[in-house]
């Protein structure tokens, strides 16, 4: 059986990693000779860094953005008996990091044109136990700070941002990261900034909370074998620091990349728009960092999204789904009550949305070719019984 042939990846990091691949090694040598595995320079070294580029004070490295969040929420003192707001349409890790905090998940529905939470519904979702809202900054867009800071004052609740896909993202004069009491940011390969492995951080300008999290992060420990949280085994690798910081510098260079790309994108795509191919709406202009470019295959387009991908995928053009199932429709969380019905914008989302290829390094050819099969694929195609959606996602 033949291998299909990609010519067109959904991801490509060796464009990313090749020119710069010296300085990788260097970085990883250093740590290799001084042999500071764990809590190492080159940690200290990038959380500070990482925090000042995002407009904050304090960075604390984990194991993975779902740690980030977990640990994150119990260092602002969020847990049993807490409800905490969040978007149906979201990674599952901002819901299990809500469940690993002790804290009572409140899923609310989004915003069609944006894929962002709707803070409407939100404010329908409130209760006197309701102690946190986590907006999810999704595909690189950025939830509106002014917006969220009139919420939270309003109804006197933290903001915790979920930052996961929004590296260096900005809007109304904010860094993603620096609106609430604390954010999560992830490290995996694919994202804006990724590691070459899994890694995350909390950011936060509360010191008390930086050192609650480092305290969580270790065993609970505030000094060596002195345990005053109940904490656990979650460091960023100071190997991954180390080349998670030699990438900082490049970051506002690629994600300038994928902002060109995605207006490339946007204008290539226009004429689709009376065939039902709609891209998911920026609202942020240049502060879009475009960790995700997402369309949506409209009701009014004569293809189905699954036709649309598999015949994308047979021309040898990757492309994924974030993401093909609701956190309330996940099998794994039937225990929190919800049913179908419960979120229609963000169900009706999950079965319209497409992510084209998207990363520093795709060429304008590349982006015209996309553009060019899904226009062949939509002049051609006609509406058939649906069928179960594809659920490949190539990135979280």
């Amino acid at each position: 059986m033949n291998k299909m042939t990609i010519r067109i990846p959904f991801v490509d990091l060796k464009l990313q990693h090749q020119p710069i691949q010296t300085q990788l090694q260097q970085a990883i040598q250093i740590v290799l000779e001084q042999g500071d595995f764990i809590l190492g320079q080159a940690l200290s070294d990038f959380e500070a860094a990482f925090a000042a580029t995002s407009g904050t004070e304090y960075g604390v490295g984990v194991a993975s953005g779902t740690d980030a969040i977990a640990l994150g929420l119990q260092a602002c003192n969020i847990g049993a008996g807490d409800e905490v707001i969040l978007p149906a349409n979201t990674f599952i890790a901002t819901l299990i990091g809500v469940l690993r905090a002790g804290a009572k998940p409140v899923l609310v529905d989004c915003d069609p044109q944006t894929a962002l939470i709707d803070l409407e519904a939100a404010v329908r979702s409130i209760t006197p136990q309701t102690k946190a809202i986590i907006p999810v900054h999704l595909y690189g867009q950025m939830v509106s700070p002014r917006q969220l800071l009139d919420f939270a004052d309003t109804y006197k609740l933290l903001i915790f941002e979920d930052a996961a896909q929004a590296h260096l993202a900005q809007r109304e004069g904010f860094h993603a990261g620096s609106v609430g009491i604390a954010a999560a940011f992830s490290f995996y390969p694919s994202k804006n900034l990724g590691a070459f492995g899994d890694g995350g951080m909390l950011l936060t300008r509360d010191s008390d909370v930086a050192q609650k999290m480092g305290r969580l992060r270790n065993y609970g420990a505030s000094q060596k074998y002195f345990h005053t949280e109940s904490g656990t085994n979650s460091r960023l690798d100071t190997m991954q620091a180390a080349v998670l910081h030699h990438k900082l510098p490049y970051l506002p260079q690629w994600n300038s990349d994928r902002l060109s790309i995605a207006q490339q994108y946007d204008m290539e795509l226009a004429p689709l728009a009376t065939a039902g191919i709609i891209p998911i709406q920026n609202q942020s202009g240049t502060g879009h960092v475009y960790h995700l470019y997402v369309i949506r295959v409209d009701d009014t387009c004569p293809t189905e999204r699954q036709q649309l991908q598999e015949k994308l995928t047979a021309a040898g053009i990757q492309t994924g789904i974030h993401y093909p199932i609701p956190c309330h429709l996940q099998p794994a969380f039937n225990s929190l009550g919800y049913q179908q019905g419960d979120f229609p914008q963000a169900e009706k989302l999950s079965k319209q949305i497409l992510s084209l290829p998207m990363y520093p390094g795709l060429s304008s050819s590349q982006v015209k070719e996309v553009v060019a099969a899904i226009a062949d694929v939509v002049s051609t195609g006609s509406h058939s019984d649906p069928s179960p959606a594809v659920v490949g996602s190539i990135a979280a």
